[in-house]
């Protein structure tokens, strides 16, 4: 159904008084001058968002490596650096582009269009002999069209883009939290690695000085060269764990490097290690598994996310429902033309306006529409399918992280008092070889307790840290050095 209504005067009355004759003919303007007035004013009409925006490459400027490094640093970096942060943020900005696509349906729509053709003479027919007849046509118009009813389509789309934009807000926050207990985590890792070789050096320390003793009583016939040798090869055995904690150390340097997003390599800066500021630490921290439960459901954002995408998923029921409807459109411009009798100057243009409406029903598209809605309905019970199973799995993450902090603090229990008492053990095992009441086996059997009990408190306390940085992001918190808003 098509209603349309136009007023087109044959010739205009006057001549534009303000335009001056082109080139040397009898008054107006010429065709292409007309055009080309026409093309320049829609190019300054058109907004300034429909230019290229100016691509600018992330992390151009190189960032040298900073002389020391603390854990609230390396997380302020990592939210301005790391990749998937960033990729988090542009989708963003792609969701943001796909609801002012979609929203444009709602509003008018207006376009100029022109065109101009020349044909040969012998193929006109001239209805009226003697009668010049012009073998060039041209036309341009402005021309505005806006929906006023398409089934509900456009709102339910509007509304389905928003709710993805949403989940794309809750995408970051969810990468955010994964993001920076990687960076927790990793930082940690250097910590641990750092007191690992702290260790090994304080054993093989411990052992040389043992090789020392053993020596000179050797030297004064004390001793047999038994005892001796026995002590040098527990200082070379001693140099292999000191060498691996030193590469895991530096290991440790580049997993947390790639977790900040950190990609300065020059030359002057490929060697350069800062000074990593903080230790191991055991703060009580106190968890209940109810209310881990409640958080994790209230404060996930990949729970809150789907929840949003399940939403979306019905929208688009109804946005795929409305092919069962008519649509209705308002059209209306203004428009000139050349005459085939008269002028093909610009002033002796036929020009008028037109208004119209279109309606459009299909009353059958061979079931297209029923398939569309099948799949759309299927969609949403599909995104309620996974909403489901997400929260099946971040109940067994919660109980997961849960348990390991409660390991985590029973280790640190039992770990706190053994390097007291084992360090207290290589004393009167000392004491005891100096004085003759024991063997050198008692005193390397010490020295090996103690290392043992160090590297457990230490592992203990990383343990606990990253339990508890762990059970945190399994319950949707925030990391502690995040402020609101970013």
């Amino acid at each position: 159904m098509k209603l349309a209504h136009s007023s087109q005067p044959p010739v205009p009355s006057h001549r534009h008084p303000a335009v001056p004759p082109a080139g040397g003919g009898r008054g107006g303007i010429s065709v292409k001058a007309g055009i080309s007035a026409l093309v320049l004013l829609a190019l300054a009409l058109a907004p300034a968002g429909a230019q290229p925006a100016p691509v600018v490459a992330a992390n151009s400027a190189p960032v040298p490596v900073p002389d020391t490094l603390d854990l609230r640093t390396a997380i302020e970096f990592a939210l301005q650096h790391n990749f998937a942060i960033l990729q988090a943020k542009e989708r963003i900005r792609q969701q943001e582009g796909i609801v002012i696509e979609v929203a444009s349906r709602s509003l008018p729509n207006a376009a100029i269009g022109s065109s101009y053709s020349d044909v040969d003479k012998r193929l006109i027919a001239t209805p009226f002999p003697g009668i010049p007849v012009h073998t060039d046509n041209w036309n341009i118009g402005l021309n505005i069209t806006e929906n006023v009813f398409a089934g509900g389509a456009i709102r339910s789309s509007i509304k389905s883009a928003k709710l993805a934009r949403d989940a794309a807000v809750l995408d970051l926050q969810n990468t955010i939290n994964n993001a920076l207990l990687q960076v927790r985590t990793s930082f940690y890792n250097v910590l641990l690695a750092r007191e690992k070789i702290k260790v090994q050096e304080s054993n093989l320390q411990l052992l040389q000085s043992q090789l020392k003793t053993a020596t000179d009583r050797y030297r004064a016939g004390t001793v047999s060269s038994f005892e001796q040798l026995r002590a040098e090869v527990a200082v070379a055995n001693a140099q292999v764990p000191l060498i691996t904690a030193r590469n895991d150390y530096r290991l440790a340097i580049e997993s947390l490097r790639q977790a900040l997003g950190f990609t300065t390599n020059t030359p002057e800066m490929a060697t350069k290690v800062p000074e990593f500021i903080g230790n191991l630490e055991y703060t009580p921290e106190s968890f209940d598994l109810e209310a881990a439960f409640s958080a994790a459901h209230a404060n996930r954002p990949d729970l809150l996310r789907l929840s949003k995408l399940a939403d979306a998923r019905l929208q688009d029921i109804r946005t795929q429902r409305a092919g069962y409807y008519p649509t209705l459109q308002v059209t209306g411009g203004y428009q000139y033309k050349n005459s085939p009798y008269l002028p093909t100057r610009f002033n002796d243009a036929l020009n008028g306006w037109n208004v119209g409406i279109q309606s459009n029903w299909s009353i059958f598209d061979g079931r297209a529409t029923s398939g569309r809605v099948r799949q759309a309905r299927s969609a949403a019970e599909q995104a309620k399918l996974a909403l489901n199973e997400a929260q099946l799995a971040a109940d067994v993450q919660v109980r997961q992280a849960y348990s390991q902090w409660q390991e985590a603090t029973e280790l640190v229990q039992s770990s706190q008092k053994v390097v007291d008492q084992a360090t207290e053990a290589v004393r009167l095992a000392n004491a005891r070889y100096a004085a003759g009441t024991s063997t050198q086996l008692d005193v390397l059997q010490a020295q090996v307790d103690l290392t043992t009990a160090s590297t457990n408190r230490i592992q203990a306390y990383y343990t606990y840290d990253v339990a508890v940085a762990s059970l945190r992001n399994a319950m949707g918190v925030a990391d502690q050095y995040v402020t609101h808003g970013q």
